[in-house]
């Protein structure tokens, strides 16, 4: 036979730019003309992948692929009507890869898409196939693992792979996985994976009276071994399912489970792989969600009654017929045909959307059928064909979610701006109702709702914080040409983060707000995200803020460390620099001029940070292609008294310098006088120090006559002829310049690697240095053959210092003798007192009582000379006073008395006091005494 299928009138959406959508109803059926030059029935169809399956009363089945509707493949069952009996039902999967075919007489085949033989399935041998859960990875090869539901209630697993062996079965095996309750038929079942948990399923069941849902771990499928065993056994074994039960379930009423095509974003989890699902029952069409363990929760029945009835008349009595008859599952509607009309109800709210006649009341029909793939839903009937176009089939889907006040669902399905700014708007309004205000005024922000209301809303409940926010997202509406509008937000935003900001330092300092349970680390970090928050805004607004407003801003608050982040983002280098140099941090004044490019700013601060800062101020080049030294050293060399600050600064460049040569540095100390020098001696030397030029504070500390730390410097760095050289720099002190010596001494000793004779030749150029000083710096094992000629020579010139000082010695016991004559002749010397001679203190004559003469011809009398010697005696006061004391009593022995005289008289008459020390005790003695008379000295 041929059968022709017209695919030019397959319905298509108009693409008049001229016609909206919303004109257009949302869904439309057309017939698809079909011509048989052979008069057959169909008795089953089935739709998948766009391609098309028609089963023949006459047990033909036509295969037609509706993107080549020209070339049909027609198909014969193996066996004759009679043997096999009449096809019943047929199954197609998804990838139209596989097809499983059922007889009246309980006779099975499999029908792959490269062929064009059925095989017979003997394992289903008397089995009525009632429904299949195709494996939802969609297999093209084998069908893997499937689960067929049976008229009598029973599901099996099994898995079919076509083979071209003869003796080969198709299915691998067949396995009884689970037996409904009631034993009615199983009218659909399907598997579905979860979307977050891969290693499990979920299976739901549905009778004419119950809808059972199953989600658990299906078994594991070895490696190597698909089909070896049934994976879905320990399933239904082991879990419990949740069941939804019919009210009053009849086995004559239709019955079908249907889950909606794998293109529908399910809501609200957007990209999820979970689908909807709905139950055709006697009650009417039960669908939800598949998003969830408990998808019978939220799931929403539309009763039959809510279906329109058809009357008919049957015995003179009219009736009211079933009305629906078959139903699947659109992107958004539930497509019910309901005696011979095919009516929409949107799944979101249980509206009737659409109704549209397409066949008579009672005309039967082979079901209504969807392509899941491909999106498109088709009506089949004895001899026609409908299809069932959707048009723009979501277009009032945003209303919806917007009146359940779903509006993240709403704004995801609105279309244009009119339609996401009253989502936007009702959000807004909503939170705000629910004092969420922070979240509205994002929202509200990107609405056209009214700047003023939203403004004064916010400021009246005293939400500062939203307020802000809100203008941060006007700030993003506004175009660049609304400069006004624009300066004056952003300027108002300027005043709500200074007042934020003072309130949370207020609070820091007060502590506030800690008794509402904000700690203190809370503030500070709030703190801080305000704080980075400004800088953003102005890094991103910085164009549209007014400079001079802004400053007046921040000034007005106090706030310095913003006014300087907004004068650095807007490149305002003067009012940074000035702020840096005020509180004399030069680093961050270098930071700032080196990135601007004016030069009066240059000019203006390079004074004071050359005299701060010079190192920093100064290019980093090499010390030849640096100007700056070239001009400081014409400046030292031509100007006839440079100031300390011109030596000062080129010393700090060359310490500075990243050259690791001293040379040009030492040469510039040495060209300068040392005492003093014209430099800031300490300054240069801590220079110096910071940056490692060693032989340059060597020079220095010996310009500084710090000679000491300047050897023990060069010692450090193990520079041992340098030390040596200053070691010899101290002139005239040679207890200094064997102190030194016996530093380098020590060093060049100990050095590893330096021979006795090395080192004893190298210390011979110190002559201050003997061989006893350098013994104890040898090691303890050291051979004294290396020094030999060096002790013989110690001990020769000891042996001449040993006869020197005998000779000396000689000298001295010679002198003493003759002191010692000397003083024996003194007690036959003698002194003539001439008649009349007077003391030289009272003036009275000196016979009349005892007195003193010395040999200078001075006489005192001796009570006189006591007198005299106890007011300058100083420390011997006490020790005269006492021994005159001892004399005053009677009771001393004449020897004791006579020895305390002759000590006393010792004491007094020691010396001449006009001619001793005593007379230069005397010198700042006045004249005249307070005591004393004007008649006695006057002329």
């Amino acid at each position: 036979m041929a059968l022709v299928l017209d695919p030019s009138s397959r319905y298509v959406a108009p693409t008049n730019l001229m016609e909206p959508s919303d004109s257009l109803p949302i869904f439309d059926v057309q017939q698809v003309p079909l011509h048989f030059p052979i008069a057959a029935d169909f008795v089953a169809a089935q739709v998948a992948n766009n391609v098309l399956v028609l089963a023949l009363s006459t047990n033909r089945i036509l295969r037609i692929d509706l993107d080549t509707p020209q070339d049909i493949d027609d198909i014969e069952l193996p066996k004759k009507s009679s043997e096999i009996g009449l096809i019943r039902k047929m199954f197609l999967d998804p990838s139209a890869s596989h097809l499983i075919i059922s007889t009246t007489l309980g006779e099975n085949y499999y029908l792959h898409t490269q062929s064009r033989q059925p095989k017979a399935l003997s394992r289903l041998k008397s089995v009525s196939i009632e429904s299949i859960a195709w494996n939802p990875s969609m297999p093209t090869a084998s069908t893997r693992e499937i689960l067929i539901g049976t008229t009598d209630g029973n599901i099996y697993e099994t898995y079919i792979e076509p083979s071209t062996e003869f003796y080969r079965r198709e299915e691998k095996f067949v396995s009884a996985v689970y037996r409904v309750p009631d034993a009615s038929p199983v009218t659909g079942i399907c598997v579905q994976p979860i979307a977050s948990r891969s290693d499990q399923r979920r299976v739901l069941v549905a009778t004419y009276g119950r809808l059972l849902h199953f989600i658990g771990h299906a078994g594991p499928v070895r490696q190597g071994r698909e089909g070896g065993g049934s994976i879905y056994a320990d399933l239904f074994q082991r879990e419990t399912p949740s069941v939804h039960e019919a009210s009053n379930p009849s086995a004559t009423a239709p019955s079908s489970l249907a889950v909606s095509p794998s293109n529908v974003r399910v809501i609200p989890s957007e990209g999820s792989s979970e689908r909807d699902f709905a139950w055709l029952s006697s009650e009417g069409i039960y669908h939800g969600q598949l998003t969830s363990d408990t998808p019978f929760e939220d799931a929403k029945l539309v009763p039959r009654s809510k279906f329109p009835a058809t009357e008919s008349a049957r015995g003179g009595r009219k009736m009211i017929q079933d009305p629906i008859t078959a139903m699947t599952l659109s992107q958004w509607h539930v497509l019910a045909l309901v005696e011979g009309r095919v009516v929409a109800v949107n799944r979101l709210n249980g509206e009737f959307v659409h109704e549209q006649t397409v066949m008579e009341p009672r005309q039967p029909t082979l079901g209504f059928l969807t392509d899941v793939t491909q999106g498109t839903y088709w009506i089949f009937t004895s001899n026609e064909i409908f299809e069932v176009s959707a048009n723009d089939e979501d277009r009032d889907v945003w209303k919806v979610f917007l009146r359940e006040q779903k509006f993240e669902e709403a704004l995801r399905y609105a279309r244009g701006h009119a339609q996401r700014d009253a989502v936007l708007t009702a959000s807004g309004d909503s939170l705000a109702k629910e004092g969420r205000f922070l979240e509205a005024a994002k929202v509200w922000g990107k609405s056209s709702k009214g700047f003023e209301e939203v403004c004064l809303t916010m400021i009246d409940n005293k939400e500062y914080d939203a307020l802000r926010k809100y203008l941060l997202s006007q700030l993003s509406t506004y175009k660049k040409s609304s400069i006004m509008q624009r300066l004056m937000v952003t300027s108002w935003v300027v005043e709500l983060f200074m007042s934020k900001l003072n309130s949370l330092d207020d609070n820091l300092a007060t502590k506030a707000e800690l008794a509402e349970g904000a700690t203190t680390g809370d503030i500070k970090g709030e703190l801080g995200t305000i704080q980075d928050e400004f800088r953003e805004f102005v890094t991103m607004y910085k164009a549209d803020l007014d400079k001079k407003l802004v400053y007046d801003i921040i000034s007005s608050h106090g706030r310095e460390a913003e006014l300087l982040f907004f004068a650095t983002a807007t490149n305002d280098y003067n009012y940074v620099l000035s702020y840096w140099v005020q509180r004399e941090k030069w680093t961050e004044a270098l930071n700032v001029l080196q990135r601007q490019t004016e030069p009066e700013v240059f000019y203006k601060y390079s004074s004071v940070l050359m005299t701060h800062a010079a190192t920093g101020l100064t290019a980093s080049v090499s010390l030849n292609q640096n100007q700056a030294v070239r001009y400081l050293n014409f400046i030292i060399v031509n100007h006839p008294n440079p100031s300390a600050a011109v030596h000062n600064t080129l010393i700090s460049l060359h310490a500075s310098s990243s050259s690791t040569s001293e040379a040009g540095l030492l040469t510039y100390l040495q060209s300068q006088p040392s005492s003093p020098p014209p430099y800031d001696a300490d300054f240069a030397l801590r220079l110096c120090i910071q940056h490692d030029r060693v032989q340059s504070c060597i020079h220095i500390y010996s310009a500084m006559g710090q000679y000491q730390q300047a050897v023990e410097l060069a010692l450090e760095h193990d520079d041992i002829e340098l030390a040596a050289i200053v070691a010899d720099r101290p002139e005239g002190n040679d207890k200094l310049r064997k102190k030194l010596w016996l530093l380098v001494a020590e060093k060049k000793i100990r050095q590893p690697g330096t021979g006795i004779k090395e080192a004893m030749e190298f210390l011979r150029r110190c002559e201050l240095l003997r061989i006893e000083d350098l013994i104890p710096f040898f090691p303890d094992f050291v051979v004294i053959d290396d020094f030999k000629d060096e002790i013989c020579a110690a001990l020769e010139d000891y042996s001449r210092r040993i006869d020197e000082l005998r000779q000396e010695m000689d000298n001295s016991a010679l002198t003493a003798g003759q002191i010692r004559n000397e003083i024996a002749g003194l007690d036959a010397r003698y002194a003539i007192v001439e008649p009349g001679e007077k003391c030289w203190i009272c003036a009275l004559p000196l016979l009349s009582r005892q007195f003193f003469v010395f040999p200078c011809q001075h006489a005192f009398h001796s009570d006189c000379l006591g007198k005299e010697v106890l007011e300058g005696a100083g420390g011997k006061k006490k020790y005269i006073r006492d021994l005159q004391a001892l004399l005053s009593k009677g009771d001393l022995p004449s020897a004791r008395r006579e020895e305390i005289v002759k000590e006393l008289d010792g004491l007094v008459a020691e010396a001449c006091i006009l001619c001793g020390d005593h007379a230069i005790k005397q010198i700042d003695k006045p004249f005249i005494l307070a005591t004393d008379t004007e008649d006695e000295w006057a002329l």
